[in-house]
C-alpha cells in the first residue's frame, strides 16, 4: 500500500515515529508488517526535484502489511493518524 499524506516530508516521519505496531524497515519481503517512507530511505540520494520527476511524493508511506492481527494495525494505523 502505498499512502501520501498530503504534507511534508516531517510529517511522514512523524507518522511512522508514532507507529507503535509496524516496524520500519527498508524491506517488504517479511511476514511482519512493516514502513518506510521512500524520500528518506531507498531514495534518499535525490533531491526534492528528482524525487518529484521520479513521481516519489516527499511525504509517501510504503506500507507492507504482514500476518499480524488485522484490529491490531488498524489501531496502530489510527492511533498514528490522531497524532498528526
Amino acid at each position: 500500500i502505498a499512502l501520501g499524506l498530503k504534507g511534508s516530508r516531517e510529517e511522514a516521519i512523524r507518522f511512522i515515529d508514532a507507529l507503535r505496531f509496524i516496524s520500519i524497515m527498508t524491506h517488504v519481503a517479511d511476514a511482519k508488517s512493516c514502513v518506510l517512507p521512500p524520500a528518506s530511505h531507498t531514495h534518499r540520494q535525490l533531491s526534492d526535484e528528482q524525487l518529484e520527476a521520479a513521481g516519489i511524493p516527499v511525504d509517501l508511506i510504503r506500507l507492507s502489511i504482514g500476518i499480524e492481527n488485522a484490529d491490531d494495525l488498524i489501531a496502530d494505523l489510527e492511533q498514528a493518524f490522531q497524532q498528526l
